[in-house]
């Protein structure tokens, strides 16, 4: 059973558009779609790029490196359908964003 902890506020995360949050030493991706908040491993799984930094159209983030697309919502690779990132369940508590980790 994973705890709830606060990665950013929701004003931190503009709509279409996705930032990097350190939690417990770990690099998390936190986007805005459409008001809704979802996060994923921060690591791309091509070459490690930061997925946080990359452009978002829709529910999909391109890593800034070499263009990998994962979906923000389920992790999954548009690329590759046997890669993924993990993703978070999010909660949102007034201005709090909450991932379980």
């Amino acid at each position: 059973m994973g705890e709830l902890i606060r990665i950013a506020g929701t004003a931190d995360v503009k709509p279409g558009a996705g930032m990097v949050a350190e939690v417990n030493g770990k690099a998390i991706a936190v986007f805005n779609v459409d008001g809704a908040f979802y996060a994923i491993d921060n690591t791309c799984v091509h070459r490690g790029g930061p997925l946080g930094e990359g452009d978002v159209e829709g529910d999909v983030v391109s890593c800034p490196w070499h263009n990998w697309q994962f979906n923000v919502k389920t992790g999954s690779c548009l690329n590759n359908p046997s890669a993924k990132v993990t993703a978070y369940e999010v909660t949102v508590e007034g201005t709090d964003i909450k991932v379980k980790l």
